[in-house]
């Protein structure tokens, strides 16, 4: 039977060969990693991405589309699946990355935290690695606001206000949870109106 190995047990038992983004990016370039391959480099290790499902697909739409006109009003850029660079050793490629428009269009680079205005996970799979991994990098890097639209519970969580605790976990202040029904309202986008209904299918 085959046992699945946990990276944290892993972690302890051997020594990883941790890769920086630069790293990860000459993969890229050297074709050992395909522009195509669904993996994301997190805290130095390259991780293998869920094959996406339909609901995952069809949500991840619905939550993008509101946030295109201001795309079109050069108020913002909107990145569907695409990476952001958070720090030496860490490149996640969020569902959606909502991200300040720059004069080079991010052909020079990823965005950076500092680029960065919202991110949004659409998690059913994923829910515990978006939760319990990428959400603690996101406020460890100062995003201001994630989403995670969580399939299996049906609802969106809203966090915002990213702090660092005395023993050094970063956590956001506020979480909101959100359900059909409801209206979501983007902090960097007040005036940005988005019906739960509209995109939980």
């Amino acid at each position: 039977m085959e046992q699945t190995i946990s990276l944290d047990l892993l972690k302890k038992a051997l020594p990883l060969r941790r890769f920086t983004v630069s790293d990860y990016h000459r993969m890229v370039e050297a074709g050992i990693l395909t522009e195509d391959e669904r993996v994301e480099l997190m805290d130095g290790v390259i991780l293998k991405m869920n094959p996406k499902r339909t609901k995952h697909s069809v949500v991840t739409s619905q939550i993008a589309k509101p946030f295109y006109p201001l795309a079109l009003d050069g108020k913002a850029v909107v990145r569907v699946q695409d990476p952001i660079t958070l720090n030496d050793d860490t490149e996640p490629e969020p569902d959606v990355v909502v991200v300040k428009p720059r004069e080079d269009a991010y052909l020079s680079a990823h965005p950076s935290p500092n680029d960065v205005l919202m991110v949004i996970e659409v998690s059913d799979t994923t829910l515990e690695y978006d939760t319990d991994v990428k959400l603690p990098r996101y406020a460890a890097s100062g995003i201001p606001e994630v989403w995670i639209v969580n399939l299996v519970d049906n609802r969106i969580e809203v966090y915002i206000d990213p702090f660092t605790l005395p023993d050094g976990t970063a956590v956001y202040r506020t979480r909101t949870h959100l359900r059909k029904g409801e209206t979501l309202t983007p902090h960097a986008f007040p005036s940005l109106k988005i019906a739960v209904d509209a995109v939980l299918v």
